[in-house]
């Protein structure tokens, strides 16, 4: 079968590999569309970081990997012993690979297994080809009317509704969003979804200020021009606004987000931060402020993502800007999306 597989820093190559046979336990899908994500950029361009150079410890392989970890697709074959699932079903696949031993797993945390790691990065096969094998309990049934290029965005979705579960969301609340790429739109339509005040997003790039207004911002910010401070606190009323979602992951960004809240209002970070960062306590201390961190997801965010779309809760569809064929990955994919960032929301890899 065919299959995009990693081998290291600029060296993706779609090959022929053996088909993955499906065990007790486990689910055979055939992937439909997956979607590239910034990290799949990140491993491209600099890596390997998640993609094991030393064998994982819970899948025990190391790259070459097949890539690809946000998809949807078809089952194919059920294992023995699985129950709930059927050949032609259409399924989302949460790619959180776990030890299920550790002392996060133990307490139903697998987001931050201390042995983690994804498929599609870490082992276990990867959207990015004919057929893969994953653990029953990585798979989600897909309402039938929901498409399945929209199904392939429930993944990213999930990250941006597992942070504004981590929040203090109140009816009322107002929003201050650093980033306006696929993740900070996804916490505007889990916002707007879940109900809220007025949405900020400061966000530099011009075609990425237009999606955010598209998917649900009141105002949108320009870093460069506006004094994103003062702009929150005029805002609201001279208060500040309650929450800052941080998908953005500057240092410029951590001291605006601090200043940025009301008394007792809270940061919530979302960013991987690819280095440190200076930070004073103070900005928060004055304010009796939160800072958040969250990571990822957990099952409950892929249920509630498939249901805000199944009822039209949330209509994602207009993230996908772009579907390329497998064979064309690198250089339709990853390659424009390196090159052209600001034109995309969502590229999509047809399988």
């Amino acid at each position: 079968m065919r299959a995009a597989r990693y081998y290291g820093i600029e060296d993706i190559r779609v090959e022929e590999i053996e088909e993955p046979v499906c065990n007790e336990g486990q689910i055979k899908i055939r992937p439909a569309f997956v979607g590239i994500c910034g990290t799949d950029l990140h491993e491209y361009l600099g890596g390997p970081t998640f993609a094991p150079e030393v064998p994982h410890p819970v899948t025990k392989e190391t790259i070459p990997v097949t890539f690809g970890h946000e998809f949807s697709g078809t089952v194919l074959e059920v294992g023995q012993g699985v129950k709930g699932f059927k050949p032609g079903q259409h399924v989302s696949i949460q790619p959180t690979i776990y030890c299920g031993s550790c002392g996060a797993c133990a307490l139903d945390l697998q987001n931050v297994c201390y042995k983690g790691g994804f498929v599609g990065l870490s082992g276990y096969g990867g959207g990015l080809s004919d057929a893969v094998v994953v653990p029953a309990d990585y798979v989600l049934p897909l309402p039938e009317h929901i498409p399945l290029d929209v199904a392939a965005l429930v993944e990213p979705l999930a990250v941006g509704w597992h942070a504004v579960t981590q929040s203090p969301l109140k009816k009322d609340s107002n929003i201050l969003i650093l980033g306006g790429g696929p993740i900070g739109i996804a916490v505007i339509q889990a916002l707007r979804a879940r109900g809220c005040g007025q949405i900020i997003v400061s966000e530099l790039s011009a075609s990425r200020q237009k999606f955010a207004k598209q998917f649900g911002a009141d105002t949108i910010l320009d870093p460069r021009e506006d004094d994103i401070v003062q702009k929150a606190h005029d805002l609201t009323g001279g208060l500040g606004v309650d929450i800052v979602f941080d998908c953005a992951g500057v240092a410029v960004g951590l001291e605006a987000a601090c200043k940025a809240i009301k008394v007792k209002g809270t940061v919530v970070n979302v960013a991987i931060w690819e280095k440190a960062v200076p930070f004073q306590p103070n900005d928060l201390v004055f304010r009796e402020g939160k800072y958040v961190a969250c990571l990822g997801y957990v099952k409950q965010d892929f249920r509630d993502v498939i249901e805000a779309i199944a009822t039209g809760k949330m209509t994602p569809g207009d993230m996908i800007t772009s579907k390329v064929p497998l064979e064309r990955v690198v250089e339709d994919g990853i390659k424009e999306l390196i090159k052209n960032k600001e034109r995309h929301v969502k590229v999509l890899v047809e399988i």
